[in-house]
């Protein structure tokens, strides 16, 4: 059976160290292992790469539209590929966790998240698994919106390294093994000592 792995961001060079951007930095990370690089799918508007974890094959994706229309090329990728959604991995930031968390889940509301929301109503169910990364509330009166929208502290880039590598990881580790060892192995409320 193959799996996909949807990475959420937003494309274009200006947006690749966002808060908003850690789904594409940990699905690069996953290609990079592997020595494979991402290429424009055919006829669908999303960069894809394979890898193969065990013995599963292992698509992984990121939209080229932006994160709150992302859902539409990531189902077609399912369809194309033959892909159900209790096979579909969203790796995302999360502003409901603090940062540095790292919590994985099957299913469950949007809570306010524009790309879950899109992938959720372009695969016609919430049934999906969402490895969900930790970027914390902004302070004081900021919107969310921006506040997702900059980029990491200086100070916050080794934690944030680190909570990629995790979450490549987990994603890794829901493939092989399964959620519930994946929650017990993986699950966190703050950053990873490095």
């Amino acid at each position: 059976m193959t799996w996909l792995v949807a990475g959420l961001g937003n494309p274009g060079e200006p947006y690749t160290k966002t808060r908003h951007n850690l789904g594409y930095r940990v699905v690069d990370e996953l290609a990079t292992r592997e020595g494979e690089r991402f290429r424009k799918a055919r006829f669908v508007g999303a960069d894809v790469s394979e890898i193969r974890v065990g013995g599963e094959r292992v698509v992984l994706a990121k939209s080229r539209a932006f994160m709150n229309e992302s859902g539409p090329a990531i189902a077609s990728l399912a369809r194309k590929h033959g892909v159900e959604p209790d096979h579909v991995i969203a790796v995302h930031d999360e502003i409901d966790l603090p940062f540095g968390a790292l919590r994985v889940k099957s299913g469950g509301s949007t809570a306010g998240h524009n790309g879950l929301r899109s992938l959720q109503q372009a695969l016609r169910t919430p049934d999906f698994f969402r490895v969900r990364l930790g970027v914390g509330r902004p302070t004081g009166r900021r919107q969310a919106a921006d506040w997702v929208l900059d980029t990491f502290a200086r100070r916050e880039e080794p934690d944030v390294a680190i909570l990629v590598d995790e979450a490549a990881d987990a994603v890794r580790s829901l493939i092989a093994d399964g959620l519930l060892p994946t929650q017990d192995r993986y699950n966190r409320t703050a950053p990873r000592e490095p």
